[in-house]
């Protein structure tokens, strides 16, 4: 019982982890594309960069940034879309990320 407990509790820590660092990436990207008007593809870059330094390879799916409109300001947003490492079938398999920054003028 107690192997089990700190197997459930190891993989809730990789889970924060993960979502954790791909959120402070899409961040990052949403940052850059949005300091770099009319190319979203510069925090594309940006975000696999960050992404490919921490995570292993296979676990982001895709990564797309584009302009978006958010409570009347002009946004960049970044969407990652990641699978989630996990022991057994409990839990999600994909975590979809959102990363906002404003549009510079």
């Amino acid at each position: 019982m107690l192997v089990l407990l700190v197997l459930a509790v190891g993989q809730v820590t990789l889970a924060l982890y993960v979502r954790s660092t791909i959120a402070s990436a899409a961040a990052e990207g949403a940052r850059v594309a949005a300091a770099s008007p009319g190319s979203s593809a510069v925090g594309v870059q940006r975000t696999r960069d960050v992404l490919g330094a921490t995570l292993a390879d296979g676990v982001v799916e895709s990564v797309t940034a584009r302009p978006s409109r958010t409570g009347g300001v002009d946004t960049v947003e970044v969407v990652v879309r990641a699978r989630l490492p996990l022991i057994g079938l409990l839990g999600p398999s994909l975590l979809v990320v959102h990363g906002h920054a404003l549009a510079e003028p």
